[in-house]
């Protein structure tokens, strides 16, 4: 799911031009003349006004003060920041290391009640155990970010599991089989996880599905992604991390999730996966 083909992103973007166009209409102007006075060619501005281009904040200014419309810049500027916010590259989002986007996450994860998540490759955040966290962590980071702040990363992932046990929240996690016998941790590591994975999912506002290797498929494998109450999915993509918040790509995931939910087994069953993974282990 490329984010030019994600509609909550485009729609967005529209919103945005469309408020910007009827700036234009209100002052009296039309493309050409808007263009004079920025400075800009004609081109530039039917690129914007159709979505087509993004504009950038120094745009926004630019065109408020055509329009006499000042007053209207920043607020249109905070919607493109919005629109912004809903796509950001990895390269974009950890530039300054990983922690800043554990610890930006922590007041999504306060306010959601109920949480859905998918994995195929590692286990949730809110599962984790502290090495099993920097293991996974020091894997990303030696791929892709030239920060080394791993153990706060990793520190702050460990504080945003403190909403497993506040609040009236439920949690329903989807795994792959797979990710019990992944190599992201070293065996010892990885045994220490399973046995806190065995813990963990006998809370009472915990559900934890394992869908099996030998489970015949009626929905492939996705990318991992998590539902925030009904109101954002944001999903782990190669080359970034997407926000999703129209409405029917919402309901889009909560039926895969469904569907994926449907393949796994859950409580004891889930539970001897896990059990069988732990005496390969030994």
């Amino acid at each position: 799911m490329p984010v030019s083909g994600s509609s909550s992103v485009q729609q967005a973007r529209q919103v945005l031009a469309d408020r910007l166009r009827e700036l234009v209409k209100d002052a009296g102007l039309d493309g050409k003349s808007l263009a004079a006075l920025c400075g800009w060619h004609p081109s530039k501005v039917s690129r914007i006004s159709s979505a087509k281009t993004q504009p950038s904040a120094d745009d926004i200014r630019a065109w408020c003060r055509a329009c006499d419309a000042e007053d209207q810049a920043e607020d249109l500027i905070a919607s493109l920041r919005a629109v912004e916010g809903m796509w950001l590259t990895w390269r974009r989002l950890e530039r300054a290391g990983l922690r800043r986007s554990q610890v930006e996450r922590l007041p999504l994860y306060q306010r959601t009640r109920r949480f859905r998540s998918y994995c195929s490759w590692a286990l949730p955040g809110l599962l984790q155990t502290h090495q099993y966290t920097e293991d996974v962590l020091r894997t990303i980071q030696q791929q892709r970010v030239p920060v080394d702040d791993v153990a706060d990363a990793a520190a702050a992932r460990m504080e945003r599991q403190s909403v497993l046990h506040e609040g009236q929240r439920l949690f329903a996690f989807l795994i792959e089989e797979p990710v019990l016998r992944n190599t992201l941790s070293s065996q010892e590591a990885q045994e220490a996880q399973l046995e806190h994975l065995l813990s963990v999912s006998r809370l009472p506002n915990v559900g934890l599905g394992v869908i099996p290797v030998a489970q015949q498929r009626r929905q492939l494998p996705v990318e991992n992604f998590w539902i925030y109450d009904n109101t954002q999915v944001n999903v782990e993509l190669v080359s970034g991390y997407l926000t999703i918040t129209q409405p029917s790509e919402i309901a889009t995931y909560a039926g895969t999730f469904a569907a994926l939910a449907g393949m796994a087994v859950h409580g004891p069953k889930a539970r001897k996966l896990i059990t069988a993974a732990i005496a390969d282990l030994r």
